[in-house]
């Protein structure tokens, strides 16, 4: 009687599954840091100014560009201008390192 039996296919198809719904998990969502808060971070605490307190960072964390002047717009490249902006490219130099040879 405590012997475990394999269930026939016939009766897991009887069960509808179908309509039973698995409950959604729940994340906490804490906010995302914007870059203007990495920044100021950044410089406000010592831990960001060395790497394994042996690396001085100071001098790297003077000279990072500002996130305006690293954004840059989206731009579509197309397949078949971008390999032939980069074949002519390549041909106009070769051909000018022909022209130099036989010079």
């Amino acid at each position: 009687a405590d012997i475990p039996v394999i269930p026939d296919l016939e009766e897991v198809q009887e069960e509808d599954l179908a309509m039973q719904v698995a409950a959604p998990p729940s994340v906490q969502v804490n906010r995302v840091l914007t870059y203007h808060d990495l920044d100021k971070d950044l410089m406000k605490y010592a831990a960001f100014q060395t790497l394994d307190g042996e690396v001085d960072l100071k001098l790297l964390t003077k000279v990072l560009a500002p996130e305006h002047e690293l954004r840059e717009d989206d731009v579509s490249w197309d397949w078949d201008h971008l390999f032939t902006e980069v074949s002519s490219e390549i041909v106009t130099e070769w051909d000018l390192g022909q022209s130099e040879r036989e010079s």
